[in-house]
């Protein structure tokens, strides 16, 4: 279940109704705008869209079919 809240005066106020029942504790995870990378994961990934960069513009690629047809098989 996903509920929205806003904060109002320092306080989590959900502004839609739930099938809760009454004194359910629930909680709450406020969610980034971004995400969740350091700058060494974020390095790594900038790293490896590069290289897939350049397997694309070698013509390095392979079909997703023939992947999914391995591993069905193993």
């Amino acid at each position: 279940m996903t509920l929205k809240a806003r904060v109002r005066a320092g306080r989590l106020v959900v502004d839609e109704p739930t099938d809760l029942p009454e004194g359910t504790e629930i909680e709450l995870l406020a969610l980034d705008p971004g995400d969740w990378l350091d700058d060494t994961d974020r390095a790594a990934l900038h790293k490896a869209l590069r290289e897939s960069d350049a397997d694309v513009a070698a013509g390095r690629l392979v079909d997703a079919d023939e992947i999914l047809k391995e591993l069905r098989a193993s």
